[in-house]
């Protein structure tokens, strides 16, 4: 049965201010749009969808998630909220008590160190203190560290005497360790940790699918796919799990077996999931000063970061994704890690290989130089900013990179100006899926204190919803298919209670989601959830 939504705001993203009176909807596709009337003559059986004067846009893209991040995180113990220690230790204590266990493990995340009364991570001891007698582990916000309690150490096989994984860190205090993590050893060890059942994780990706929905967000990103997801991604994709599409990168290593094990999930979907290309890490994160700077952290003379890669890692993975015609995604944080990016990316340039047929994604791109934006113009890379970090942790930026260097995160207005596309993301589980939190911080770039942090790098509301929409289907090669409201693209939409382009720019952040459509069905009513 045909649709025709009209009666609003109808907003096509093709070009600035441009507004159309209606859309028809056939089979998931957009049949045609045009006049009200036009289009009732034209498709006489349609049901009406009436906008009741508000504002309706394509769907939201997200440009860089972790899904089963997400999933994962409904099952464990949420510390985002934390304010102190205490909070940290009554909030597992509770839920251990309530049964929010993992196989015999205590599992939290998002507790951020920067904004606890102690300012400073915990320790073993603390741990110990709260789970003296089964394994415990807590994730930072980032999701590049976090702390193991004893039991957990002693189960996971590490001692002092571990030698950590390249790119990470096994910390100690005088010798002893203190059982925190940093970046690839934290990465690998957490892999160890038991994962819930799998139905107990089906019912958490139905969950974490109803929430990208409830955002306007209906094609979501799986930022780094694992040998330990293929056995959960079958079930997903054999069972019909998905109402929202997916698009995977993987592991370098990894990336050969999702081939193997499942058949034609590279270009088009199949089952709502597809297998986009690879994913590498270069840095770490800035609020944990992980990220690879060019110049130290504030405080020192000389750290400046790590990187998690050698040249020679980065060099062969771009080279196997040029050579095999697949998508890369390089997380790179610190303007150094860009630069290792880049100048990886121009060498295969360099070798004759077509490096911008691949669209290779710098994500996160907090710190991209400026000074190297023309390259990333000439080399077809696109940067994906965590451009809500100017919130969120611009104030501990402030203070860990001073001033010159934290008013320069997320350069998006210098892309623009350049002529570079670039999309926007929240990494979720590190912060929710809440694009129009996004798009209000990147239009004023204030952090929580209300310092403005970068006015030079302000974007406007068409170009933040730009990122999420037209640039976010280029990103992914699907610009043909979705990110603009024309006939014969699919019918994505997200419809809002008032127009982001239109209100006052210090309010974008309270307009509410009404409904999000995909494929023409509606996946989220504000009025039903």
């Amino acid at each position: 049965m045909a649709e025709i939504y009209y009666n609003g705001t109808i907003v096509t993203m093709r070009t600035e201010g441009e507004t159309i009176p209606a859309v028809a909807v056939e089979n998931g596709i957009i049949a045609d749009v045009g006049e009200e009337k036009e289009l009732r003559r034209k498709y006489p059986y349609a049901e009406p969808f009436d906008l009741n004067g508000e504002a309706m846009f394509p769907a939201f893209i997200d440009a860089h998630s972790h899904f089963t991040g997400v999933a994962n995180s409904l099952l464990q113990v949420n510390l985002s909220d934390c304010l102190s220690f205490s909070d940290i230790k009554e909030k597992i204590q509770k839920a251990r008590c309530d049964g929010v266990i993992t196989e015999g493990w205590m599992i939290a995340n998002s507790y951020d160190h920067t904004s606890l009364e102690e300012k400073t991570h915990p320790n073993i001891d603390f741990l110990d203190s709260i789970c003296p007698d089964m394994p415990l582990v807590i994730q930072h916000a980032s999701g590049h560290t976090g702390l193991f309690n004893s039991k957990a150490l002693e189960l996971l096989g590490v001692t002092e005497n571990t030698v950590p994984p390249s790119g990470g860190k096994i910390c100690k205090t005088d010798g002893r360790l203190n059982g925190y993590m940093e970046e690839n050893a934290f990465v690998e060890y957490l892999k160890k940790v038991p994962m819930p059942k799998p139905e107990a994780l089906m019912q958490a990706y139905r969950k974490a699918q109803n929430i990208y929905a409830s955002f306007g967000v209906t094609s979501i990103q799986e930022g780094m796919m694992t040998d330990e997801l293929i056995p959960l991604y079958k079930k997903l994709t054999e069972e019909n799990r998905l109402f929202l599409d997916v698009t995977g990168y993987a592991g370098v290593q990894s990336f050969d077996k999702y081939l193997k094990n499942f058949e034609n999930i590279t270009g088009k979907f199949y089952d709502n999931f597809r297998l986009g290309g690879y994913k590498i890490f270069l840095d770490g994160s800035p609020q944990a000063k992980t990220a690879w700077m060019r110049k130290p952290y504030e405080g020192s003379s000389d750290y400046f970061g790590y990187p998690t890669m050698s040249d020679e890692q980065v060099m062969s993975a771009v080279e196997k994704a040029c050579k095999t015609g697949f998508q890369i995604l390089a997380h790179c944080n610190g303007d150094r890690a860009a630069d290792q990016f880049i100048d990886c990316i121009a060498a295969c340039q360099k070798k004759g290989m077509n490096v911008e047929r691949i669209r290779p994604v710098m994500v996160h791109a907090q710190f991209l130089p400026t000074d190297r934006m023309e390259k990333v113009k000439q080399l077809g890379i696109i940067p994906s900013f965590f451009s809500a970090h100017a919130y969120y942790w611009g104030d501990v930026h402030l203070q860990n990179l001073g001033e010159e260097r934290a008013k320069n995160l997320s350069p998006a207005h210098t892309a623009e100006l350049c002529g570079v596309p670039f999309t926007i993301h929240r990494d979720s589980p590190v912060l929710d899926e809440n694009v129009l939190d996004s798009i209000h911080i990147a239009v004023n770039r204030e952090t929580k204190s209300g310092a403005v942090l970068g006015e030079g790098e302000r974007i406007s509301v068409y170009q933040a919803l730009k990122a999420h929409t037209v640039n976010a289907a280029y990103q992914y090669f699907d610009e043909k298919v979705r990110g603009t409201l024309e006939t014969g693209k699919k019918a994505d939409f997200v419809i809002l209670s008032e127009n982001p382009l239109t209100v006052n720019k210090k309010e974008i952040n309270k307009i509410n989601v009404r409904y999000t459509v995909k494929d023409g069905n509606i996946v989220y009513s504000q009025n039903l959830n």
